[in-house]
């Protein structure tokens, strides 16, 4: 019995009344996801980043030449405020990892840009984090691995809407 089932298993008794067989999915995924980033944070302290850094350098590196986006279009990318995208930038920029200058396109605007000290260091940390994604994954089946992200990818798209990005 999982520390999951033995805490359904004590809402059972005392609450009778409640239906706990949802903390069977839920609980499990969120202990899950707590052990998972655990383990991919180890690869991004290697590097000297957060989880948040390495996620602005990867979206910066996703955009293909020049490396490039507008702030708020890293906040979409990565799922956080504009305040918070700020903080990020500012220690990513204070460490000579990326670059902010003005749009060309719209003198109002800002755009982040990869360096190429950025570049470099995303490039060896995105290879290594692969590899980790793939020893945490290789815990399942080939065929387990297939069906859970397939019910992973239901279940979410029925929370979020596709991420349209204007460009241009």
């Amino acid at each position: 019995m999982d520390h999951i089932a033995r805490i359904q298993q004590e809402w059972a008794r005392e609450r009778p009344d409640v239906d706990v067989g949802p903390q069977g999915v839920i609980g499990r995924l969120h202990r899950l996801a707590g052990h998972l980033t655990e383990q991919l944070c180890v690869v991004y302290r290697r590097y000297g980043l957060g989880e948040g850094e390495f996620d602005v350098l990867a979206a910066l590196r996703r955009a293909g030449p020049p490396f490039e986006r507008a702030p708020g279009e890293l906040a979409a990318f990565t799922m956080v405020t504009t305040g918070a995208m700020t903080k990020r930038v500012d220690r990513l920029e204070r460490d000579g990892l990326v670059t902010r200058r003005r749009s060309e396109n719209d003198g109002r605007g800002r755009v982040v840009a990869l360096t190429a000290a950025g570049r470099e260091l995303i490039d060896r940390a995105f290879t290594e984090h692969m590899r980790n994604e793939r020893r945490l994954v290789d815990e399942l089946t080939p065929e387990e691995a297939a069906q859970l992200e397939s019910l992973l990818a239901t279940w979410l798209a029925r929370f979020e809407t596709p991420l349209r990005v204007e460009t241009g």
